[in-house]
């Protein structure tokens, strides 16, 4: 079974072929807004043009437009290739990729949410699991719930505001996509926002005849 990773959740763009638990090709660029012009383009640079049996997708939470191009990618993907398509979480992703280094800790992953909140969730080891939801905080809020270790684009913050604890930064890569345990990957192909969109429809105003 070999499965086609793609991870478009943060400013990084990364994708990763996985077989039999191991990585045997992968690219992962920053491209900032650019998911849209390089996602395809790195998924043909791969062996066979990323062709797989199965794809696994980036859901979020993270930039909105980055996992809009992410999950209707994985989609036409898969209906072209007539294979399944499944989730994870960027903040699982994360976690899993720290813990498979330093399996006796317990992590809340912090990644930057915009208008000034944070996203954040905290995961423990053996085997990696949730502790708590995925909430959008503001960094005071998120500093009152977050473990001593805090990793993602977001860790410094907190442990500066807080004056203790280690942060880990990290974004995420699709490679690390070989630890996530069943439980973590088999989420439906749809985005997790994890907060309001940012854009707000336009009123409409009522005329009278």
């Amino acid at each position: 079974m070999r499965t086609l990773v793609i991870e478009t959740a943060t400013s990084v763009c990364s994708v990763a072929l996985i077989e039999n638990g191991a990585v045997v090709a992968a690219a992962h660029e920053n491209v900032g807004r650019g998911h849209a012009e390089r996602l395809l383009p790195m998924i043909a640079a791969l062996p066979d043009g990323g062709r797989a049996s199965s794809i696994l997708v980036d859901c979020g939470p993270g930039s909105f437009t980055g996992i809009r191009v992410g999950v209707a990618a994985a989609r036409g993907l898969g209906l072209g290739w007539g294979v399944s398509v499944s989730g994870f979480s960027s903040l699982a992703l994360l976690a899993t990729g720290h813990l498979a280094l330093h399996p006796d800790e317990a992590v809340t992953v912090a990644i930057n949410a915009g208008h000034g909140q944070i996203f954040v969730q905290s995961f423990e080891c053996a085997p990696v699991a949730e502790l708590d939801a995925l909430a959008s905080l503001f960094p005071d809020a998120a500093v009152a719930v977050a473990c001593n270790v805090v990793v993602g684009n977001a860790a410094a913050d907190i442990v500066d505001r807080r004056g203790t604890g280690q942060a880990v930064e990290r974004t995420p890569d699709a490679r690390d996509a070989v630890f996530l345990s069943p439980n973590l990957s088999a989420l439906p192909a749809v985005p997790i926002y994890g907060r309001g969109a940012d854009a707000k429809p336009m009123a409409v105003t009522a005329h009278s005849s």
